[in-house]
């Protein structure tokens, strides 16, 4: 659901988890990484455009249906979490928020897979589109600040 990005030259190309998996588990560890949503999930957005066509031309103003999947695409491209060695940067929806990893003192873990960052002064990051899985890669990228859940 949300691919892994390590390509140092071109941040954001998404590589496949088992590929930035792969890389993580033969030492080298990437300098950032992308965590989004697959972009796959734009052909539905496709279809839908494709499939509104007759309904938005039938009467006066039905073109506004295609704001339906704009309003998807941008959901699905914007959020994301960008991980490097200094600082963890979340983009929600409407905003966006950086943070250094010194003012991170956990993770928080839902029931849900979803991941925050819990900071100093108590407050909870969300983390868009990471989950409990991406622990690995998170804590690989994070030089140590977070410990390795596998144990590896």
């Amino acid at each position: 659901m949300a691919p892994v990005s390590s390509d140092k030259s071109r941040p954001g190309i998404a590589e496949g988890r088992v590929a930035s998996a792969n890389k993580l588990s033969a030492g080298a560890v990437p300098e950032r990484l992308v965590f989004r949503r697959s972009p796959l999930a734009l052909a539905g957005a496709a279809f839908f455009l494709v499939a509104a066509i007759p309904f938005a031309f039938g009467a006066p103003w039905l073109w506004l249906v295609y704001v339906l999947p704009v309003a998807f695409t941008y959901w699905t491209v914007r959020p994301r979490t960008v991980v490097d060695a200094s600082s963890v940067t979340a983009r929600r929806l409407l905003s966006s928020r950086r943070v250094p990893w010194s003012e991170i003192s956990s993770l928080r873990l839902s029931s849900r897979s979803r991941v925050s960052a819990v900071l100093t002064d108590d407050s909870e990051l969300p983390l868009p589109t990471v989950h409990i899985r991406d622990l690995p890669a998170l804590a690989a990228v994070s030089g140590g600040r977070l410990p390795d859940p596998a144990g590896e």
